[in-house]
């Protein structure tokens, strides 16, 4: 996938995913960067950082924003969402007018640009979904892979993360600021397992999808998992004074699974599975199921390799870096 002298539209920018992407892709020479995100503060943090970008103030709920927005657009990154979950809790119509029909309008924009390819941001929430983010996240899946049902010339394909390290509103930043103000470690159940991938990593899956998809498919990265009680105990460790008495266990939220699954008992069924990837096929192509699994697998944070040793979940802290540097 060449990048070079092409414009790349990027909704929700000045996100975590948004600033790490577009930080690979200027190396690539594109002929444009656009970011497209509603928050002005943001855009302007982002801009004194990145001068060259071309910023625009906009919605993906307003669908006349967006697509004078698409003129001349050659690949899309659709990362504007809302995705914290006890707001969607609260506000379930909310996460529909932006997860389901910001989303929507972006599809129906791109492909009456002649958009080359869209690549879609889900989450392991949108897999057998029991909060009302994950519910939008879901339909959002089906409304992207679903497109290319039709013969148009625009490609769909979505990428689905589970916990990305650093990331705005993860885990991990908040740990890191919790233990800088000597604050209790508030860890919801300790045997809760979540995947660990990094923003690097999260870039090489969208460019995966954008180089291999043909349409239709969700992508997935393979990734070890931890316990948030190991992480917390790691971070005390690494950043702090190692006093586990600090944790404190306050229970799941709303919403909040115990383990993440990233393919599903159905979906693995479909997927092609290689050493780092899974690609799940859309169920409107003629596929040769996958045999390998027995029926009742899931691809889950619980089932994936565990990291439980401080050194091996520490040396990947040392991997993300700063987390304050994402927005």
């Amino acid at each position: 996938m060449k990048l070079e002298n092409k414009t790349i539209l990027i909704t929700g920018g000045t996100g975590s995913f948004g600033n790490k992407v577009a930080g690979f892709l200027e190396k690539q020479n594109p002929a444009k960067i656009i970011i497209f995100s509603r928050d002005e503060k943001k855009q302007y943090e982002m801009h004194q950082e990145k001068p060259n970008y071309h910023y625009v103030i906009g919605d993906i709920r307003d669908k006349d924003r967006l697509n004078r927005s698409m003129k001349g657009v050659n690949y899309v990154f659709h990362a504007a969402a809302l995705k914290h979950v006890p707001a969607c809790e609260n506000y379930p119509y909310e996460a529909v007018k932006t997860n389901i029909l910001g989303s929507h309008n972006l599809c129906e924009v791109a492909i009456d640009n002649n958009v080359d390819a869209v690549v879609a941001l889900s989450t392991d929430k949108a897999v057998k979904p029991v909060n009302a983010m994950g519910i939008s996240k879901s339909m959002m899946e089906k409304i992207v892979c679903s497109q290319n049902q039709q013969q148009i010339y625009t490609k769909f394909a979505c990428v689905r993360y589970g916990n990305v390290m650093g990331s705005r509103g993860s885990v991990i930043p908040l740990f890191k600021k919790l233990i800088k103000q000597n604050k209790p470690l508030t860890i919801t159940v300790p045997e809760m397992t979540r995947f660990m991938m990094t923003l690097d990593e999260s870039v090489e899956l969208v460019l995966h999808a954008l180089t291999n998809a043909k349409g239709g498919e969700i992508f997935v990265k393979k990734a070890p998992a931890t316990t948030i009680l190991d992480l917390a105990k790691t971070m005390l460790k690494k950043y702090g004074d190692g006093n586990f008495n600090k944790i404190k266990i306050i229970g799941t939220r709303p919403g909040e699974k115990i383990d993440e699954v990233l393919v599903n008992e159905y979906e693995i069924q479909r997927a092609i599975e290689t050493e780092d990837f899974f690609k799940i096929m859309p169920e409107y192509i003629d596929f040769k199921l996958n045999n390998n699994y027995p029926s009742a697998y899931e691809y889950t944070s619980a089932n994936t390799k565990q990291l439980t040793m401080y050194e091996e979940i520490s040396e990947l802290l040392d991997r993300v870096g700063n987390s304050e540097l994402y927005t």
